[in-house]
C-alpha cells in the first residue's frame, strides 16, 4: 500500500499523482525535506520514498524516513512503480531506471567539490580529489557538473537539474554541454528558509542558552579527513594535522565561559558515519565544558543564524555563514578539493585563515574587529532569494502536467529548537578582582590551568558542579554548585542540599543551588540561607541575566577579600545584604539582590 500488487483493492484514494523522493543518505534527505511541504494540502498527490542503497553513509536514513512517515518502497519495487515525478538530491544510485520525470536538486551550495567518477553500476563516488589518467594524476571531476555524473549512455540522467545561480549554469555548459538544456534556475530553498528566519535570531540564541552579552562561536565541519573535524586537515598554507583537537584545548584555556559560548555543527556524514555515540564520546569533555552539539538535521540553520562568528572549512555551511555576513575564520581550506572556477574557491582564497599553532582568542578578536563581509557568498548563493518555493512548485507541477494548487507556494518556517541548558560540569577556575564596595569582576575558565596575561590579577578559586565527572575535585572546591528545580524531591530542598554539601565537603566555603535562569539559593559556611537574584538595570551596557553560579563565585570572592576572619566576612556579608552585589563579567554588568535569610523551608 498504496502501490504494488492488489493495492487498488485497498487504497482509499486511487487517483493520486505519485511523487517519489529518492534518498541517498541523511545529507541528501535534508534538502528533500526542505521541498516536500510544497505538496502539502494537495489531495491529488501521494508521496512515496525509496533509498538508493548506494551510499557509504547509510546509518540514520531508515530512522529519518520512518519519522517523515511516508510509504518507503524497496528499491526494486520503486524502480518498477509508475511515478509521475521523481525527486532526488543526489546522483547516487541508478536514477535512470525510473519512468517518471526526474528532478535533481543540489544538497549544498551548488556543485563545487571534486569527487572521483562514480561506479556506473551503483553511482557511488570515490572521495578522492585526484584520479589516475592517461597522462598521470589529474584532478577529479566536479561532482554534479561532469558527464560522469550527468549522463547515462550519452543522455542526461535528469529531466531537470535545479541550479541556484546562473554562474552554475555557465560551468555546467562548459563541463557537460549535453546536460545544459536540462538546467532550471530555481533558487536555494535551504537558504530561503534561513533568510526568512532572520527576524527570530534572538529567539534562536536564547534557545541555545546564549545569555545577553555572550558571543556564540560556531565550529562547523564538513566530512572527510581534510575537513575541520578530520585528522589530516590542511590549512591552505601547507600545514596540516589534527586542527580540531588543538582548537578544543584552546577554547577551554582561552575563553571565559561567561563571555563566550561555543557550538559544533558537524556534517551528517561525520555524525552518522562515525556514529552519534562516538561523536559524543570524542567531544565529551568539550560538551561538559559548555560546547553544544547541534543536531545536524534540524538545528544547524538556527545555530548559524544565532552565531556571532564561525570557524569552519570548505563545506556549504561555512559558505552559507559568509552569505549571511557572519565573520568566518577558515580552519581548513583544501583548494584541490574544489572546482577552481566555483565562487567558493575565490572565497577560500580571500577569507581569513586560522593559524592553528597560535592562540585562538587574539585571532577571533581580530576577526570580529576587522570583519567586512566579502561580496561573493551573498551574491552567488542564490540569484533569486525568496523565490525558490514558487519556482520549484511551478517546475514540479509542470513536469507532471498538472495545474498548481491555487494557494501561494511556501516553505516551512524553521522551528524554534527546545531550550538548551548548558551546565558546565568540568571544574571551573575562577579569577576574581574586588573593584569596590560590593563590586566584583569574575572570569571563569573550563581549562586545566589558569590563564596568564598582563591584565590578570586578583585571586583564584575553584568552583565545581556537583555532577562533575572529576569527582576528586569536589573536596578541593571553594564553591560547589548545581542546578535544579527548587521543589525537586531528590534534593529535599535547596536548604537541605546546601547543608548537606557543606557537611560532606569540609573545605567548601559556599554551596549554591541554581533554581532558575537568574536566581540561586546559597549557603555560606556558618551562615543562614540566602537568595541571590539578578536585577536588570535599564540602560546599563550589557545588562542582562548572567549565570547565577557566577553570582555565587562573586559573593565568595567578596567575602574572602579581607582574609579568613569570620567577623570581617560577616560584616562584609551584611553589607551586600543591605546594598546588593555588583558582578562584572567581561563588558557586562549584573546587579544582584542578596536577600536576607529566607524563611525555613519544609524539611530543611
Amino acid at each position: 500500500m498504496p502501490v504494488g500488487d492488489d493495492a487498488a483493492r485497498w487504497t482509499t484514494r486511487k487517483k493520486c499523482l505519485r511523487v517519489l523522493v529518492v534518498v541517498h543518505n541523511v545529507t541528501s534527505a535534508t534538502r528533500l525535506l526542505d521541498v516536500l511541504p510544497l505538496f502539502d494540502d494537495d489531495l491529488r498527490v501521494q508521496l512515496l520514498a525509496t533509498c538508493t542503497g548506494s551510499s557509504a553513509f547509510a546509518a540514520g536514513t531508515a530512522e529519518l524516513l520512518a519519522e517523515v512517515g511516508v510509504p518507503v518502497l524497496p528499491w526494486e519495487q520503486a524502480a518498477e512503480t509508475d511515478a509521475d515525478l521523481v525527486i532526488s538530491a543526489s546522483f547516487g544510485g541508478q536514477l535512470e531506471v525510473f519512468s517518471g520525470k526526474l528532478v535533481i536538486l543540489s544538497h549544498g551550495i551548488g556543485y563545487t567539490k571534486r569527487l572521483a567518477a562514480p561506479d556506473t553500476g551503483h553511482r557511488t563516488p570515490d572521495t578522492g580529489h585526484r584520479v589516475e589518467g592517461e597522462s598521470g594524476t589529474v584532478p577529479a571531476p566536479v561532482f554534479g557538473l561532469a558527464p560522469e555524473w550527468l549522463l547515462s549512455r550519452g543522455r542526461p540522467v535528469a529531466d531537470a537539474l535545479v541550479l541556484s545561480h546562473p554562474e552554475q549554469h555557465e560551468r555546467l555548459r562548459l563541463a557537460c554541454p549535453k546536460a545544459a538544456p536540462t538546467a532550471v534556475l530555481a533558487g536555494d530553498p535551504c537558504f530561503d528558509r534561513v533568510l526568512a528566519a532572520r527576524p527570530r535570531r534572538e529567539r534562536f540564541r536564547r534557545a541555545l542558552g546564549v545569555r545577553p552579552g555572550q558571543r556564540l562561536v560556531l565550529l562547523n565541519s564538513t566530512w572527510n579527513s581534510d575537513s575541520l573535524f578530520g585528522d589530516g586537515a590542511e590549512d591552505g598554507g601547507g600545514g596540516g594535522g589534527d586542527v580540531v583537537a588543538a582548537l578544543l584545548d584552546r577554547i577551554a584555556d582561552e575563553f571565559p565561559v561567561d563571555e563566550f559560548r561555543f557550538a559544533a555543527v558537524l556534517h551528517p556524514n561525520v555524525w552518522h558515519g562515525h556514529g552519534p555515540g562516538q561523536i559524543r564520546a570524542w567531544l565529551d569533555r568539550a560538551h561538559r565544558a559548555g560546547l553544544t552539539l547541534v543536531d545536524p538535521l534540524t538545528g544547524w540553520r538556527q545555530a548559524l543564524l544565532a552565531a556571532d562568528a564561525v570557524i569552519g572549512d570548505h563545506g556549504s555551511v561555512t559558505y552559507y555563514a559568509a552569505a549571511l555576513g557572519t565573520p568566518v575564520l577558515l580552519a581548513s581550506a583544501p583548494l584541490d578539493a574544489l572546482d577552481p572556477d566555483a565562487p567558493i574557491s575565490t572565497f577560500m582564497r580571500e577569507a581569513p585563515k586560522l593559524d592553528p599553532g597560535a592562540p585562538l582568542a587574539p585571532q577571533l578578536a581580530e576577526l570580529l574587529r576587522r570583519h567586512r563581509p566579502l561580496p561573493g557568498p551573498a551574491e552567488f548563493t542564490t540569484s533569486v532569494p525568496g523565490e525558490s518555493a514558487a519556482r520549484l512548485r511551478r517546475l514540479f507541477y509542470s513536469m507532471m502536467r498538472e495545474p498548481e494548487p491555487g494557494r501561494p507556494a511556501s516553505l516551512t518556517p524553521l522551528p524554534l529548537p527546545g531550550h538548551e541548558t548548558v551546565p558546565v560540569t568540568v571544574p571551573l577556575l575562577v579569577r576574581s578582582r574586588v573593584l569596590g564596595p560590593g563590586e566584583v569582576a569574575i572570569s571563569r575558565w573550563a581549562g586545566s590551568r589558569p590563564p596568564t596575561g598582563p591584565q590578570d590579577g586578583g585571586e583564584l578559586h575553584v568552583a565545581v558542579h556537583e555532577d562533575t565527572r572529576d569527582a576528586d575535585r569536589l573536596d578541593l572546591a571553594d564553591v560547589v554548585f548545581r542546578d535544579g528545580a527548587p521543589d525537586d524531591p531528590r534534593f529535599g530542598s535547596p536548604s537541605a542540599w546546601t547543608s548537606e554539601v557543606l557537611r560532606r565537603h569540609r573545605d567548601c566555603a559556599l554551596a549554591a543551588y541554581v533554581t532558575g535562569p537568574s536566581t540561586c539559593v546559597v549557603r555560606v559556611r556558618g551562615e543562614e540561607l540566602l537568595r541571590l537574584t539578578a536585577v536588570p538595570v535599564a540602560g546599563a551596557e550589557g545588562a542582562g541575566a548572567a549565570d547565577p553560579a557566577a553570582y555565587a563565585s562573586a559573593l565568595h570572592a567578596w567575602l574572602a577579600a579581607d582574609g579568613p576572619d569570620p567577623a570581617t566576612a560577616r560584616a562584609r556579608l551584611a553589607r551586600v545584604v543591605a546594598d546588593g552585589l555588583v558582578l562584572r563579567t567581561g563588558g557586562r554588568v549584573q546587579h544582584v539582590r542578596v536577600a536576607p535569610p529566607v524563611p525555613p523551608e519544609p524539611g530543611s
